[in-house]
């Protein structure tokens, strides 16, 4: 317990400097679904109470916790958080402007969505968004801060969830397992049976080829 407990204490380097410099509400951003070949990239924001009391055991980077753990620590984030959303950018929207630019539309959305206006966001990666709100930007954020950590774990349940729900209406792909990733099952049912309205036409062009797939959806 003692060394759960620690590992979370150490993921609040960040939080603390922005507390000491007299922030109160410090957002975690984060995103997950910037790689898969179908399906939204979702990005979270999460205000958490940092008062030791209140700290969640647990939390970190969503691709270090298991589906089941990951599950747990979302209804925990969401029961103690002072202000969460959780937001959606499509394939529609990300084949227009590019995943990078609809990361960062995600992101603010997910910022601008929540119902207490933070102090400071923290960003996971090495861009920034457009906020008027002061923003920092940490690299490998969801395994160095509590706040990133926290989002990551929200984005990740709730894209999974959807991806799922995706399966159902397109098992033929494999989505909820691979959750829209280029996996091998997944590549031989784009060739099979062709791409599907949630794919990424950017991502899949290549891979099957400008004249086997000319931009249309099969179904």
């Amino acid at each position: 317990m003692r060394k759960k407990r620690q590992g979370v204490t150490e993921k609040l380097t960040f939080e603390r400097e922005m507390l000491a410099l007299g922030a109160k509400y410090i957002a975690g951003v984060d995103e997950v679904g910037r790689g898969p070949l179908a399906g939204p990239v979702v990005c979270a924001a999460v205000i958490l109470p940092l008062e030791e009391e209140n700290l969640i055991e647990g939390v970190d980077d969503s691709k270090k916790v298991s589906e089941k753990e990951r599950e747990r620590l979302a209804l925990l984030i969401k029961e103690r958080a002072i202000a969460y959303s959780i937001c959606e950018v499509g394939h529609e929207k990300i084949d227009e402007i590019n995943i990078l630019e609809a990361t960062k539309l995600c992101m603010r959305q997910a910022v601008e969505s929540l119902s207490v206006q933070p102090d400071v966001v923290f960003i996971d990666g090495n861009f920034k968004i457009k906020t008027d709100l002061p923003q920092q930007s940490i690299v490998k954020g969801d395994s160095l801060s509590y706040s990133i950590g926290a989002a990551s774990i929200l984005a990740k349940v709730h894209r999974d969830a959807l991806m799922r729900e995706w399966d159902k209406a397109y098992p033929q792909y494999g989505f909820s397992r691979n959750k829209g990733y280029g996996t091998q099952e997944h590549i031989e049912g784009l060739r099979e049976y062709g791409p599907c309205k949630i794919h990424r036409q950017t991502f899949i062009k290549k891979l099957l080829g400008e004249t086997e797939n000319d931009g249309r959806r099969n179904f």
